[in-house]
């Protein structure tokens, strides 16, 4: 059985003799030599799986050298090609050389140990070959999937190019998707591409947040009503199932519904069958689930607010959506692209960030992901001037947004947030001539709050992302980050 892995080398001559005397002294090397007799067996082999070099004899009946490796050019342009010939062929090999159509050749009667040299030289050219043709193929790739924006989407970070593929995969698909990750991360834009990708793009795209929805109303909110089905349903009202036939129904925090609901839900999404609220009629819809929660989906199960079978039943298709801190330089890209947008909106026109408020937008934790970070750009753009956002600008709205998010809890100091003296560059003292030794870094609140949802969770590392609305593996980057580069 022949080695796979070694090179493969070819020879071709209509003489017995010729094939069996280069298949003696080339036994030696690290390779499997092959050999054929005419150019249509060297071709037939050739198809049947290509060969790392191939020495062809010029002069052949039917089909000679020249024409042979014209026919493996085509077919392998990877193989390194060489004819053996005698001395009145040099003016011709030497042009076939020139040309590009051969690397090289062998002369009768040759040197053995020229031959393996050459041989050898040839196989090493073949592996360069290779490496670059591979590398050719690998920049392709990257650049057919690689994209700074997708669906919606902004960024072009190594998490997102993993999100943007498993959209692309999964949309064609009538499988149920579901979607995790922090809140504000950017889950209905997912649910939305997956849609706008899929077989039903042409259909409806109903989107249902069971978190806002109070829960005496959630079953007609999902499978509607009929007149007097309850007191204040005083027509037939449909729901987000018939709405979203021969489309997407979107269900979003699906952890906050109901429990007793779910089983209703799960029954419809095996059946595609449900009544409306008060009728005993039954109808079918064809409608693609998606759904998504900004819980960790293990621990909602284990606490009664899923239930296990409904998310088998919904998670065909997993994707996970990573915090706004794990997506390397798309946090700044992001902070520019919704300038631009509301800018737009507001009729104003600004030149950029300076490099102060560049600096805070991408050393910020953005606890709240994408939706935080949109806010405080359009807040900032409203109360900017211009020609540049200002360091400034950006830390009053990060200001006033985290103390409007805690209005009923006094134990964060002014100094927790960013303030205007706290960013002034110009001076390490406030007006008041106080020093800021006592002002507290934005990554010493951060490590306080991780320290104190951890602690509260019991050392339950991934209960307390769940709490702080960020994935598991934030925190243990967190951490381990802290263990390698203690605090001075």
């Amino acid at each position: 059985m022949q080695n796979l892995n070694k090179s493969r080398i070819l020879f071709v001559d209509d003489e017995p003799e010729i094939l069996r005397s280069l298949e003696r002294i080339t036994k030696k090397l690290d390779a499997v030599i092959l050999t054929a007799s005419s150019g249509q067996d060297a071709l037939d082999l050739i198809n049947e799986c290509p060969v790392d070099v191939i020495v062809s004899d010029f002069n052949m009946p039917n089909m000679d050298g020249n024409q042979l490796l014209e026919q493996v050019a085509k077919i392998s342009p990877e193989t390194v090609r060489m004819v053996l010939t005698g001395h009145g062929d040099m003016e011709m090999i030497v042009n076939l050389i020139n040309n590009g159509h051969i690397w090289g050749f062998l002369q009768k009667p040759w040197d053995n140990f020229d031959l393996i040299i050459k041989l050898q030289q040839a196989l090493q050219l073949q592996q360069v070959l290779a490496e670059r043709t591979l590398m050719r193929r690998t920049i392709d790739q990257y650049q057919k999937y690689h994209k700074s924006s997708f669906e919606g989407f902004i960024g072009d970070s190594v998490a997102m190019q993993f999100v943007y593929s498993c959209i692309e995969q999964s949309a064609p698909s009538n499988a149920s998707v579901f979607i995790t990750g922090p809140s504000g991360a950017g889950k209905e834009v997912a649910a939305q591409a997956i849609h706008h990708l899929s077989k039903k793009k042409n259909g409806p795209f109903i989107a249902l947040n069971c978190a806002a929805i109070p829960s005496e109303l959630m079953e007609s909110e999902i499978f509607g009503h009929i007149k007097g089905a309850f007191s204040g349903a005083v027509s037939n009202r449909d729901g987000a199932a018939s709405l979203a036939n021969g489309g997407s129904l979107f269900l979003d925090e699906i952890g906050e519904m109901d429990i007793s609901l779910q089983a209703k839900l799960l029954r419809f999404i095996q059946t595609g069958c449900f009544q409306k609220v008060g009728s005993g009629k039954e109808e079918k819809v064809d409608i693609r689930f998606i759904s998504a929660t900004n819980r960790e989906p293990q621990i909602a199960i284990a606490e009664h607010k899923l239930r296990e079978d409904l998310f088998y039943r919904l998670n065909v298709i997993s994707i996970d959506l990573p915090a706004l801190n794990e997506r390397d330089n798309d946090i700044l890209k992001l902070a520019e692209h919704f300038l631009r947008h509301f800018s737009d909106i507001e009729g104003k026109v600004f030149a950029g960030f300076s490099s102060g408020a560049e600096a805070l937008i991408k050393s910020y934790s953005w606890p709240g992901n994408v939706r935080q970070l949109q806010n405080i750009i359009h807040s900032s753009t409203v109360m900017s001037e211009g020609p540049l956002i200002s360091e400034k600008i950006i830390a009053q709205q990060l200001g006033r947004q985290n103390k409007q998010a805690e209005p009923t809890s006094n134990t964060h100091k002014q100094s927790d947030i960013p303030s205007i003296n706290q960013h002034n560059q110009n001076t390490s003292v406030d007006q008041g001539n106080h020093s800021t030794s006592s002002i507290i870094t934005l990554a010493e609140v951060e490590k306080q709050a991780i320290e104190q949802a951890i602690d509260s969770c019991q050392d339950n590392i991934v209960k307390a992302a769940s709490e702080l609305g960020v994935s598991p593996s934030t925190l243990y980057r967190k951490i381990q980050q802290w263990q390698t580069s203690p605090a001075e």
